[in-house]
């Protein structure tokens, strides 16, 4: 995809998100958190910050592992997924950064 139709793309599934869940339109962090609460599988509840920042790197794990980043290693004894890194992830500029994040958002919830 080309950086115009990622953005495109974003802005749909932003609106999509907003609408699904009647709220604000979710920026990239508020799309990791949705994704990590979903990998987490234990469904909605309250977390504290510490599990927030977990669930946002459970996220970025799982998205990563779409292009072989990480792998799963398995779950803890409270049923929290654990990732390895198989494959070291290049230096991305911040804007570059942003661009892959929101084309593995879109894929992940094109392929939910």
């Amino acid at each position: 995809m080309t950086p115009a139709e990622i953005n495109t793309k974003w802005k749909e599934l932003q609106a999509r998100i907003a609408e699904d869940f009647d709220s604000d339109t979710p920026d990239i962090k508020v799309m990791l958190f949705l994704i990590g609460v979903q990998e987490l599988g234990q469904g909605p509840r309250k977390f504290g910050k510490r599990q927030k920042e977990e669930l946002m790197h459970i996220a970025t794990c799982r998205l990563f592992s779409l292009m072989g980043f990480y792998e799963l290693e398995g779950l803890d004894q409270d049923g929290w997924p654990h990732w390895k890194l198989v494959k070291q992830i290049p230096n991305y500029t911040l804007l570059e950064q942003e661009l892959v994040l929101k084309s593995l958002i879109i894929e992940y919830f094109e392929n939910m």
